[in-house]
């Protein structure tokens, strides 16, 4: 059985994400671009996306964002 949604989303973690992003005071582009740098290719839009939801998220993906955000991956999928 192949599951593409949880709760109407395609990801647990977009909300954290945003949450974190903000208080870095981040733009998703500038979260895009740093993700960039740590070896991810994800542009702006894919950012917006997990974000709402929208976008499933790949666990090195996940690992990265966890890294340039400063938050542990527990944090980001809801378990902390």
């Amino acid at each position: 059985m192949k599951i593409y949604d949880f709760e109407g989303k395609k990801n647990i973690s977009g909300d954290r994400i945003h949450q974190a992003r903000t208080a870095m005071r981040l733009s998703q582009a500038d979260l895009a671009a740093r993700m960039q740098v740590n070896g991810v290719t994800i542009e702006r839009e894919a950012i917006s996306k997990i974000e709402t939801g929208d976008r499933f998220i790949t666990d090195y993906e996940l690992m990265i964002f966890a890294k340039v955000l400063g938050v542990s991956l527990g944090w980001l999928t809801g378990q902390e």
